[in-house]
């Protein structure tokens, strides 16, 4: 911990505290302090260089030691950045304190977990939010537009893709009690929430999945995590296949897809030669398309962070009440339970 006192935020801006600092804890913070819009006092991991990298992005941030001296030091919101085990209970901890949340993906390691979370907002009756960043990429946002106002018709079929070359660093997303599964929790959550988002989260029902390890199937026994898994459910009137996977051998970085069918078009989003961060959106008519929006020629690079400016952004304008949003983080949880037979 820092010998001095915690930073004050300038008048009438939210303090934040960042519990979690690695790769994209960082990353967060920065597009907070980019934004401009809220202040980070302080700030908590158990790595020294971790904690160094933040404090070069916001270098009047003060350490603490852990979530319990975060909660002491009256912050306006917390940003949970861990590893996935911790954030059900540092999520409720800080809600349950008065504090407003954003929580990277996955909230809790399954549907209980999740739950737990919300009722702790609806209880505080305080701000949560998840991090599910791929909604805030325009080309995304362009075709639920699109979607919601009837332009491809009634919409039948949903083809989901993100497979991941390189696959995760970090021993704990390979042990099921930390994790809470492998690729499909770390990838699918996101595919998932963006095919119910486009959708305007539908009924879903017939979900069934498929896991695999180093292209072995996996039984409902094993340890393992998957690295590869696919699965299909029904969401309203929309069949939806879904496939994603760790240190698949698909010929570049990473393949990242979301595509819907609908009677009268439809619509892919994708990512541009195996990149992470640049996607286009294109519409389909019969056997033409058209260009909707290309990241690679605008703005929209800098997508990844618009999540938590969001947040923040309401914490600013004072908007701290639970968001009935947040409910809707049950159902993707519980998609994801039932593909893992659980």
């Amino acid at each position: 911990m820092s010998s001095g006192a915690t930073a004050e935020a300038r008048s009438g801006r939210p303090r934040l505290g960042f519990l979690g600092t690695g790769w994209i804890g960082r990353n967060r913070l920065e597009a907070v302090v980019n934004a401009d819009i809220a202040d980070v006092v302080a700030i908590s991991d158990p790595s020294e260089e971790m904690t160094s990298a933040a404090r070069a992005l916001a270098p009047e941030a003060d350490e603490r030691g852990g979530i319990d001296e975060l909660l002491e030091i009256g912050l306006d919101g917390l940003v949970v950045a861990t590893p996935s085990a911790l954030h059900a209970e540092q999520s409720c901890r800080a809600l349950e304190a008065g504090i407003p949340v954003f929580c990277q993906k996955p909230l809790g390691r399954n549907a209980r977990e999740v739950r737990k979370v919300v009722s702790a907002a609806k209880r505080a009756n305080k701000l949560l939010m998840v991090d599910f960043s791929y909604r805030y990429i325009d080309g995304a946002r362009t075709i639920r537009d699109l979607a919601r106002n009837g332009e491809f018709g009634e919409i039948f079929a949903a083809d989901l893709k993100f497979h991941n070359a390189y696959g995760p660093d970090k021993p704990w997303f390979f042990d099921r009690k930390l994790s809470g599964g492998g690729c499909l929790i770390d990838l699918g959550v996101h595919l998932v929430d963006l095919l119910l988002w486009t959708l305007d989260f539908p009924a879903v029902y017939e979900v069934s999945g498929h896991l695999r390890s180093k292209g072995r199937r996996l039984d409902d026994k094993s340890r393992q995590v998957e690295d590869y898994a696919c699965g299909e459910f029904q969401a309203g009137d929309c069949l939806v296949q879904l496939a994603c996977s760790w240190n698949l051998n698909a010929g570049r970085d990473a393949v990242i897809e979301a595509s819907i069918y609908g009677t009268k078009g439809g619509a892919k989003l994708s990512n541009v030669d195996g990149s992470f961060f640049d996607f286009k959106a294109k519409r389909f008519e019969g056997t033409s398309r058209g260009l909707l929006t290309d990241s690679t020629s605008d703005a929209d690079w800098n997508w990844g962070g618009r999540a938590i400016v969001d947040w923040a952004t309401r914490l600013a304008a004072g908007d701290t009440s639970f968001d009935r949003e947040a409910e809707r983080f049950v159902t993707v949880a519980s998609v994801l339970d039932q593909m893992y037979g659980r």
